[in-house]
């Protein structure tokens, strides 16, 4: 019997009606449109079963964190600071990876958990006052939004916001305070003239709800008010005094002027656009990230640190592409050992290079990234007999050599582009998997890898003897137990995020079209075997050996794609859209192959039957 027949896949489309039960426990009857119903029975792989205990172990883990660490108003229970060393965006971090653990088919409660967290951050940090740092005396947050912090840290701070719209793109409030958090840097709000369209620049490092800080920057601004540490807290970068933290940041000055890492605020306007369709968010986009393209492109392909109020490259650093803070020679001294740290955040920019490249799929945006490394890499020299090459520019030129290649931006270039020049110099685990090349048993090792962290954290957490005035915001990050990077690489084909990872670029996603949710449906489980730039393989299979799921499945994160061809084995069908819905019959699964057009819509947080494809 021909692999089609076998899996009940027709060129006319399949209508069905199924019954589900409500919240309100009250059944109804939904029509959904299947283009394959699949009856072939597959046995539930090592890796299926493993993904569906690890969606349910994540969300068991993240409701015991939650019950530790947050009171009934959502409140964070520790003492609450200012600062870059332990400050607001730490606090909500501790749930961090939790909407992507909802919308990669997590138990609800995870939304309603991180949510809860959200609303309470945004209330306890708007009460919460600085003593002595003058900007934050009012409150940490204005307008439920940092008043004026970096956006290393900022983008730490909002990267659980910026993500619910992969589960929630319907809700009020996320929609209103996206508005308005965009338009911090779209100067709709006249207290936040954060952006110069003339000079096309963010003025400042220092950025947020009150606008920019045009001023050196102290070690105040960035260490909070002084505080007890001695006996009472154990600081994260290893300071053992308020004297220390000061020390910390004594060199935290040069913050007047743009620095690449504020491209990372360019998901502000992205998700804008994603839930609004306004036009004016995207158009803002390309014109902050085609001013630092022909930055870079005019500094030799070399991303500068530093571009002046006046919109010249190094303008506020006596002329040098590569001063301040967080700048290529932003080398300094950790106080409590006198060892020297290299705190070079440029990469931090590709973000906005992304976002352009998510809008538009012009490999414009990424060709001077490819170019830099060829760059940097360039001033390779022999040191012991072994090629080191440099990570920092100076005055006195290209230091910090070492064995490792420069290689900033090529992962997410290949992963983006999927050119087989970009994706041939990807090496080892997940890469060599989807490239042929690397073990089967791969998916098992790192979904077990997973496993372990989550019981590890749980098993740490339970021994933490800390009480809330002896915790700082950032203390139970090393127990969140959201463990979703193997789920986002085998799953959805994606790129995990990191503690900035405001977007989240996946090949794949998948909705429930019964309880109308985002996420794998239960008991379905997928595995991402083989991607290239035309396809993605998956394996879709249904452990429930008693009863049917459907799953939805999307081209890309944000519906940029839309597929053209679905096939099984040999056998293909030709359809269109951004969504194909898939029917599983107990304990059924099958293989398929899904040829796409990508980068040919515009992004979009709806879901599938929320919008026209």
């Amino acid at each position: 019997m021909p692999p089609l027949a076998r899996i009940a896949l027709s060129i006319a489309v399949i209508l069905f009606a199924f019954c589900c039960t409500s919240h309100e426990s009250e059944t109804r009857a939904d029509d959904t449109t299947v283009a394959l119903e699949v009856d072939t029975p597959m046995s539930p792989p090592e890796w299926a079963l493993l993904q569906r205990e690890l969606l349910r172990a994540n969300s068991a883990a993240c409701e015991e964190f939650y019950g530790k660490y947050f009171d009934e108003r959502g409140f964070l229970l520790c003492v609450e600071r200012w600062g870059g060393d332990d400050g607001p965006d730490d606090a909500i971090e501790n749930c961090l990876y939790w909407p992507i653990l909802h919308s990669l088919g997590g138990d609800d409660r995870v939304l309603e958990l991180y949510k809860s967290a959200w609303e309470g951050h945004v209330r306890q940090y708007t009460l919460a006052r600085t003593r002595d740092v003058p900007y934050a005396r009012d409150g940490m947050y204005y307008k439920e939004f940092p008043v004026k912090m970096d956006w290393f840290h900022n983008s730490e701070g909002l990267t659980v916001f910026c993500l619910e719209g992969l589960s929630d793109p319907n809700d009020d409030a996320l929609i209103r305070r996206t508005r308005r958090f965009a338009g911090f840097y779209l100067n709709d709000d006249p207290q936040a003239a954060n952006y110069d369209p003339e000079h096309r620049i963010i003025r400042s490092m220092f950025n947020g709800s009150r606008g920019p800080l045009l001023r050196k920057a102290n070690a105040l601004d960035w260490a909070g008010d002084p505080i007890e540490v001695e006996g009472r807290f154990d600081l994260g970068h290893g300071e053992r005094s308020y004297e220390e933290m000061l020390a910390h940041f004594k060199d935290y000055t040069d913050i007047v002027g743009d620095h690449p890492q504020n491209l990372l605020s360019t998901a502000l306007p992205l998700n804008a656009f994603m839930l609004t369709g306004e036009e004016r968010y995207r158009d803002w986009i390309l014109e902050y990230v085609d001013a630092w393209r022909d930055r870079m492109i005019a500094n030799g392909n070399i991303i500068p640190t530093n571009i002046g109020l006046d919109g010249t490259i190094g303008g506020e650093t006596e002329g040098k592409w590569y001063g301040g803070v967080y700048g290529w020679s932003f080398s300094v001294e950790v106080p409590q050992t006198g060892e020297l740290a290299h705190r070079n955040s440029h990469d931090r920019g590709l973000a906005g290079f992304m976002a352009a490249y998510l809008l538009t799929g012009d490999d414009r945006y990424l060709e001077p990234w490819r170019k830099q490394v060829e760059v940097v890499n360039s001033q390779m020299k022999m040191i012991d007999g072994a090629p080191h090459y440099p990570h920092m520019y100076g005055d006195d030129g290209w230091y910090q050599f070492t064995r490792e290649p420069y290689s900033a931006g090529l992962e997410e270039i290949a992963w983006l582009t999927q050119k087989p020049d970009d994706v041939s110099k990807m090496r080892g685990g997940w890469w060599e998997f989807i490239k042929e090349q690397g073990p089967a048993s791969f998916p098992v090792q790192a979904l077990r890898a997973d496993l372990e962290r989550v019981r590890r954290r749980i098993a740490a957490m339970r021994t933490d003897e800390t009480t809330p005035d002896t915790r700082l915001s950032d203390d139970p990050n090393k127990y969140n137990p959201a463990s979703v990077r193997s789920l986002v690489r085998l799953m959805l084909g994606g790129l995990p995020t990191n503690k900035q990872g405001l977007v989240l670029y996946t090949r794949l996603r998948y909705f429930d079209p019964v309880a109308r949710r985002a996420g794998i449906p239960d008991d379905c489980a997928a595995l991402v075997e083989d991607m290239d730039g035309e396809s993605v393989t998956v394996t879709l299979v249904n452990i429930n050996q008693l009863e049917a799921r459907t799953v939805t499945i999307q081209a890309g994160g944000y519906a940029a794609h839309d597929f053209k061809r679905i096939g099984v084995a040999d056998e293909s069908m030709a359809i269109s859209g951004r969504s194909v819905t898939v029917r599983l019959r107990p304990g059924a699964g099958a293989r398929l192959r899904l040829e796409m057009d990508r980068y040919v819509n515009q992004p979009t947080m709806a879901f599938p039957w929320d919008r026209r494809d």
